[in-house]
Formats: structure tokens, C-alpha cells, sequence
């Protein structure tokens, strides 16, 4: 398979040229040291796979494999990376990618990568899957627990309101035209669903989602 380098460190270039000509199943067929060089090295050598690296200076590196891939559709872009960061990862797949490797991944392992792409698969070092994993349970945790006053009603949303002022159950069943059995009953549904349990606690919930403002000492 016909691949190209695109890295702004020559020594890295090499070494990585070094390792792919170990094997017989690779030709390196050029190298490039930014992003608008690397697409007329595309398109002069046809490659198979472009070894890509980010934060490379003159043409973005996401634009450079936007107008590899655009050029010729069936070269792979595989990112070869120090950055373990979702959002370069996410901007890798939007360009096209079909893989993301750290630069700190075995040689074995970014052999096996470049297999992969090559055969039409994708790939994802470990690590960074790892913690696109643990993001997605961290917010899957937060969105369950997280109370949602999305969920009240807006009789229940009233009384929030009138209870973080201040107002008491019977003060609220006046100003509502309410029984106060069922201001009580109002309020103890929207402490349930915000998982609140005491006013202290209500009160500050208020402030966060902006139902009450504090006046600002001048």
C-alpha cells in the first residue's frame, strides 16, 4: 500500500518512514511537512493512506484531508496525533478520517491501525476511545441524575418560584386562590422530582436556574 507522511517534524517523518519500509506491505511514497504541501503530494502520488498530523503550520490539517478526500475519494486519512482531545477527534471524523492514533501508540499497534484503514475499517487508539467512553458514562450519570425542571408544571413552577421568595404554603394559597392542601401537595411533587429536601436547598436551585434573582448590593 501507497502511503503518504504529512508531519512538520522530520525527524518524526523518518522515523515513522523507517518503521512502514520494515514491512513489506508498505511504500512510502512521500513525505510532506504541512497541510497544503501534503495535498499536492496527494495529488501528484495517488496514495493509499495519508499518515496525517495536527497543529501543523500554513493550511489546517483538517482542510488539507477535506481536499485530499475531495480530490480522490478512496484515499484514507488516518490522524496520527499527540492530542487526546474529543473535539480534534470529532473534526478528524467530520473531514473524513478513518483513523486516530496517538503518536505514543507501539509501532505493532500503529502497523495494525494503517492495516485496518487500509481495508476499509476504522481505528481508534485505546486510549482515546477509552475516554470517549468514560465521557459518554460521565454525562449519562449526569442527565440521570441531574434534576430537570423540564419536568414540572407550571403550577408546580409558580410555586417554586413563590417558595424560593419566601412565601409560605398558606401565604401561596392566598396569592393563588389555592386550598393549602393542595399548594402541600404541589410543592411536595416538585421537591420529589428536583430531588430537593429542604428550603435552603430550593432556594439555591432557584438562584442557579435564574427563577429568582438576588438583588446586587450597590
Amino acid at each position: 500500500m501507497k502511503c503518504l507522511l504529512v508531519d512538520d517534524h522530520t525527524l518524526f517523518r523518518q522515523g515513522v518512514r523507517r518503521l512502514l519500509e520494515s514491512e513489506s506491505d508498505f511504500e512510502v511514497i512521500s513525505e510532506a511537512a504541512d497541510g497544503g504541501e501534503a495535498v499536492e503530494k496527494a495529488r501528484e502520488g495517488r496514495p493509499d493512506i495519508v499518515l496525517m498530523d495536527i497543529g501543523m503550520p500554513g493550511l489546517s490539517s483538517f482542510e488539507a484531508s477535506r481536499q485530499i478526500k475531495k480530490n480522490r475519494p478512496e484515499t484514507k486519512i488516518l490522524f496520527l496525533t499527540m492530542y487526546e482531545d474529543e473535539d480534534y477527534l470529532v473534526q478528524c471524523l467530520e473531514v473524513g478520517a478513518s483513523g486516530y492514533v496517538l503518536k505514543d501508540t507501539p509501532a505493532p499497534q500503529l502497523l495494525n491501525a494503517v492495516r485496518d484503514v487500509y481495508k476499509g475499517g476504522k481505528y481508534l487508539s485505546s486510549q482515546v476511545l477509552g475516554k470517549l467512553v468514560e465521557d459518554f458514562r460521565s454525562r449519562v450519570r449526569d442527565t440521570r441524575m441531574r434534576p430537570r425542571i423540564s419536568t414540572l408544571t407550571p403550577r408546580e413552577r409558580e410555586i417554586l418560584k413563590l417558595l424560593a421568595e419566601g412565601n409560605s404554603v398558606k401565604e401561596i394559597a392566598v396569592i393563588l386562590g389555592l386550598s393549602v392542601k393542595t399548594v402541600e401537595a404541589h410543592k411536595f411533587n416538585l421537591m420529589r422530582k428536583l430531588d430537593i429536601h429542604n428550603k435552603a436547598q430550593l432556594v439555591t436551585y432557584a438562584i442557579q436556574k435564574k427563577i429568582i434573582k438576588i438583588p446586587v448590593n450597590q
